[in-house]
């Protein structure tokens, strides 16, 4: 059996003022992982936090979760990448799980499929726009996925030779949607999702999904 502790990885953390957060966040990075946390225009302590807690900080000042996420992915320096969420609503302990298909060969991209720990922990509205967008990317792609969610791992050059180019909430899709394209293995394994620290950027209310959806929607077309 294969030491998925020993696999060497950054970690992605886009963040835009989760000075709450990202304590939790940072001290539950797994051994043999590095933290990439992009800054994203905060106007808290969030970059002196990380800095103090031993992340890389990265300063990002185009707005856009995909800007935050691509400029991670730029300035990623290990063979595997892995995507998070700063909020807490996702624990980094999970990803030794979540890489192990890419490190075993099994898999070229895992997404974390999210399984709410507590009612009100993901709200409706998120949920159904993230229903219509996988039935959605079903169409477009054949892939049968149940979350396009923020949690995943492939590996770095692989990654970049998608040529990502959203740089708005649709680049977790655009992802999805190029390495399908790639002929990508693509599998989903699922993680606890917590109720987050904080007030959601982007799908904490139902405008924010919205504009979310017809991001993603503008992807696919």
């Amino acid at each position: 059996m294969s030491n998925h502790s020993s696999a060497r990885g950054d970690v992605v953390l886009p963040c835009l003022n989760e000075a709450e957060a990202l304590p939790w966040v940072l001290d539950r990075i797994p051994d043999g992982w590095n933290a990439v946390v992009v800054d994203n225009g905060s106007t808290d302590d969030s970059a002196r936090i990380a800095e103090q807690l031993g992340a890389r900080v990265v300063f990002e000042p185009r707005r856009g979760f995909g800007a935050a996420c691509h400029a991670g992915l730029r300035a990623a320096t290990a063979e595997l990448v892995a995507f998070c969420d700063c909020d807490a609503s996702l624990d980094p302990t999970e990803l030794p799980r979540v890489a192990a298909p890419v490190v075993d060969g099994e898999a070229d991209l895992v997404l974390a499929r999210r399984q709410p720990t507590e009612r009100g922990a993901w709200p409706l509205h998120a949920r159904v726009g993230n229903q219509a967008l996988s039935r959605l990317v079903r169409r477009r792609t054949g892939l049968r996925l149940h979350d396009l969610g923020p949690m995943r791992v492939a590996r770095r050059a692989d990654l970049l030779a998608l040529d990502l180019t959203d740089r708005r909430s649709g680049y977790p899709l655009q992802m999805v949607v190029r390495a399908a394209d790639a002929g990508w293995r693509v599998v989903e394994t699922d993680v606890p999702y917590l109720p987050r620290v904080g007030t959601s950027k982007v799908t904490g209310t139902w405008r924010g999904t919205w504009h979310a959806v017809h991001d993603m929607r503008e992807v696919l077309s």
